[in-house]
């Protein structure tokens, strides 16, 4: 297999040191410092003798066409389709990781799909998707990529879409949320000690980085917490988390609970639907208009119903939707209340369908 010269990367800092060269990574509060021929704890990012370099530019783990509301996002352009492609490695270390395969993947050579970001756009025209995402990892990791993507799709009409743990620093989040149009935003749990347990990280960085979203840009924004039995969802945290949701971000921002299923390096029952449920509800009584929930068969939870006179707006069975109760203007048909998010007239007929996309 021909080898391609890795591509430069753009956020790092030469460190001054007697005994050779060495560079810090500023991407993201990790702050790696490297020595040529070290990688970074996410593995893509590597050092060299000039600098620091990202290894996985224009190659990815694969692409497919899927439904937006699988992102999870449900307040941006229902009903559509997103190519969704990622790439390997990540700059967490979740030992619940559910996509553990891609994530956790530290072999380059597995990265047969090569695609530069003007292919990716053309994909996306030719299969009908509204956007692209960037996903399956964790986008901060590939952003260069990502950007140039996301630039050559916007040439197009064709939204990005980020999912992303937001784990990321101040300097390279503004150039790589600038180039966005709607972000899921993975919020593991609303405690410093599980981050640094299970995910080797810090809860601050993924908080500023909602904070940022939602007060300086003009991202759309959701937001998803995986809930593990015994972890995150006691009654408390979830009461704090939604508490701290509706203060600083606003009611109007959706909250997705997902159910946990055992995976990577971490056993124990999965996350009951009567879990998801309590969460749901507590957050609805702290004051969160859209709550949902997720990976369990949950109509209910899984639709979106109007926040002034409790009409249903949107209703989902899965990733299939079916009664549609906006107005063209994104408001509730009935009442009038406006709907936060990017809704159009009609929503999209894609259904749950998932397409494999092939880049000769």
């Amino acid at each position: 297999m021909r080898r391609e010269a890795p591509h430069p990367a753009r956020w790092w800092t030469a460190v001054p040191d007697a005994a050779g060269p060495r560079f810090r990574c500023d991407l993201c509060p990790r702050a790696c410092l490297l020595r040529p021929g070290q990688r970074g704890f996410c593995f893509v990012r590597a050092a060299t003798d000039e600098g620091i370099v990202l290894t996985t530019w224009g190659r990815s783990s694969g692409f497919c066409v899927d439904p937006i509301e699988k992102k999870p996002l449900y307040h941006f352009l229902p009903g559509t389709p997103v190519l969704s492609f990622g790439t390997a490695g990540c700059n967490l270390g979740c030992r619940f990781c559910q996509n553990w395969d891609i994530s956790k993947a530290r072999e380059m050579d597995r990265l047969q799909s090569r695609a530069t970001p003007e292919a990716i756009a053309r994909a996306a025209a030719e299969t009908g998707s509204r956007s692209v995402a960037f996903t399956y990892n964790d986008p901060v990791i590939f952003a260069e990529y990502a950007i140039d993507a996301a630039l050559a799709c916007r040439e197009r009409g064709i939204a990005a879409v980020a999912v992303t743990a937001g784990y990321v620093s101040a300097g390279p989040r503004e150039e790589f949320f600038a180039v966005m149009d709607a972000a899921n935003v993975d919020l593991k749990a609303f405690s410093d000690d599980f981050y640094r347990r299970l995910c080797s990280g810090r809860l601050g960085p993924v908080l500023d980085t909602l904070r940022y979203l939602v007060r300086e840009t003009r991202v759309w924004v959701e937001i998803t917490t995986l809930l593990i039995p015994g972890e995150n969802d006691g009654d408390a945290e979830l009461h704090a988390l939604s508490a701290w949701v509706r203060d600083e971000l606003g009611p109007h921002v959706p909250l997705h609970f997902t159910a946990w299923h055992p995976a990577w390096r971490m056993d124990g029952r999965p996350t009951p639907p009567s879990t998801l449920r309590r969460a749901r509800r507590i957050a609805r009584e702290e004051g969160l208009h859209f709550v949902y929930t997720g990976n369990v068969h949950d109509p209910e939870g899984g639709s979106t119903w109007c926040p002034g006179c409790g009409a249903l707006l949107v209703e989902r069975d899965g990733y299939a939707l079916g009664r549609w109760g906006l107005d063209a203007d994104g408001c509730c048909a009935r009442c009038g209340t406006p709907i936060p998010g990017r809704f159009e007239a009609r929503p999209g007929t894609w259904g749950p369908r998932r397409q494999a996309v092939r880049f000769r």
